[in-house]
């Protein structure tokens, strides 16, 4: 392994290859930047570029644009509240927060260095465990997948610090929005109410603009350019991490990187997942919970690296067992064929060299991502000194050209604003976006794999509880469930019991 590793840096170390691997995580951070691209439509335009490059440089150079926007999509997220990318959507979160208090450098700085140690990370995972994880990955059957994701619905209270019953509401809006278009198994047009633009059904990157970005800017532009939020005087201090913001972001850090790891090799689920799954750990495990959603670095630092992390565990079951792990690795499948290469089993045999030049320009990659963000912090932050009106006019000008770059559809445009009225009454009532945002997302494959566990079993539910995996899922969201409700019950016994206690006003 070591020798192969060797010789993947030896191909690696020519000016030319070092300048796709550059050019590769460049564009991938300005994709990350710009809302409504993503890494599947960047790798999707320089198809034809990669036509005449050699192999190695052409799948260095869009595996690159894959985990560079990882690290781009944070950016916008921390300082306008719009993610670039699905998986960003959590660091809005905190990240945002952090900005207006004038933080931005110090969140920027956490979600550079929590992707490059998962990126870091997950390479030498994708190096040393690849065929094991991907043989683990066989256990997961339809119900497992159904389950996992359910556990990321049950965990969707621990995204915001208000009440439970909304976020559950939200999760649902979500859902129901997943569901509009054409019922893939049966062909029926579902919730389009006959209107022929809604039978594909409505783009997660439109509803992620539009439920973040839209309410955002409408808020601000409504204070009249007032904006109390924004604490530009703690500006002059330091924009880089400070020993408190360490103390507190190793941890997450770490926890993110092998959880991430863990679910991108889980074929079909993604990054994205990874995050909130992340968030919620992070938010169980802190000793300071109540700062979750008011700006705490650990809502940064552990689902930046959660995401980065999952580009590399993604790449695990295309690598060893041919089988894309996300939606952007069954786009470099094709590339691979393109190039008449087959992933799988037998790639590690046949091109070998290939295989360990791409994971080797993932090491040097993560590098210069780094290289590449870290300086640049103080610029990004810089920017929420501009005046508010003009800063989020910009937004939505941004968010425009986003959302009409998808399908290049002006219809899409009347549903980025319905949605981002909708988004700002979300907000003004205290119902939580993320969970609405992530139930989008998850929707479908909640419902795909639901179906799978039931044809497999003809309706049987049991098939949830039956095997070890599945069963250990069911307990852990059922007490996930009744946890909370069974807490709340105890503190409100006490909080009866300490006013029973407290002593009366005498009548004098």
């Amino acid at each position: 392994m070591f020798s192969n590793i060797i010789t993947g840096f030896g191909a690696v170390l020519s000016l030319e290859t070092l300048g796709f691997a550059f050019l590769g995580v460049l564009i991938g951070t300005l994709t990350g930047i710009l809302p409504g691209i993503g890494p599947i439509t960047a790798i999707a335009l320089l198809i034809p570029l990669s036509y005449g490059l050699e192999p190695v440089n052409g799948l260095i150079m869009l595996i690159g644009i894959y985990y560079g926007s990882m690290y781009g999509g944070s950016t916008t997220a921390i300082l306008i509240k719009t993610p670039g990318e699905v998986a960003s959507i959590v660091t809005t979160l905190d990240g945002y927060e952090m900005a207006k208090q004038g933080k931005a450098g110090r969140a920027l700085s956490a979600a550079a260095i929590g992707s490059f140690i998962a990126g870091t990370f997950a390479t030498l995972g994708l190096m040393l465990l690849a065929p094991v994880l991907a043989k683990a990955a066989y256990f997961f059957g339809s119900a497992e997948y159904f389950l996992l994701i359910v556990l990321a619905m049950t965990m969707v209270s621990s995204l915001t610090t208000g009440s439970a019953l909304k976020a559950y509401i939200s999760t649902l809006f979500g859902l129901s929005i997943a569901m509009v278009g054409i019922d893939l198994q049966t062909s029926v047009p579902r919730f389009t109410f006959g209107i022929p633009n809604l039978l594909d059904g409505i783009d997660f990157v439109l509803i992620a603009i539009a439920l973040f970005a839209i309410p955002e800017a409408i808020e601000t532009m409504a204070r009249k350019g007032n904006s109390p939020k924004m604490d530009l005087q703690n500006f002059k201090g330091s924009q880089w991490m400070t020993r408190e913001d360490w103390k507190r972001s190793i941890g997450p850090f770490g926890r993110g990187s092998v959880l991430g790891f863990i679910i991108g090799v889980l074929p079909g689920i993604g990054p994205s997942l990874a995050s909130f799954l992340s968030y919620g750990m992070e938010k169980k495990l802190s000793k300071h919970p109540e700062e979750f959603g008011k700006g705490a670095i650990e809502g940064v630092a552990g689902p930046e690296a959660a995401n980065n992390a999952g580009v590399g565990g993604a790449l695990v079951p295309l690598f060893t067992l041919g089988i894309p792990g996300s939606a952007t690795t069954a786009l470099l499948m094709f590339i691979f064929m393109m190039y008449g290469l087959q992933p799988g089993p037998g790639m590690f045999d046949s091109n070998p060299t290939l295989l360990w030049a791409i994971i080797a320009s993932m090491y040097i990659g993560n590098v210069l991502l780094l290289i590449l963000n870290l300086p640049l912090v103080g610029v990004f932050a810089s920017l929420l000194k501009l005046p508010a009106i003009p800063l989020f006019v910009g937004v939505i000008a941004f968010s425009v050209l986003g959302v009409y770059g998808i399908n290049f559809n002006q219809f899409d445009l009347i549903l980025l604003f319905v949605f981002g009225l909708i988004g700002y009454g979300m907000t003004r009532f205290g119902f939580p976006l993320a969970p609405a945002v992530m139930a989008l997302v998850m929707g479908p494959l909640l419902e795909q794999n639901f179906r799978r566990s039931m044809e497999i079993t003809n309706g049987d539910l049991l098939t949830f509880v039956q095997r070890p995996i599945s069963l250990v899922l069911t307990i852990i969201i059922l007490l996930m469930i009744i946890f909370p409700i069974i807490n709340k019950l105890i503190q409100k016994k006490k909080n009866s019991k300490k006013s029973d206690h407290a002593p009366t006003e005498s009548n004098t």
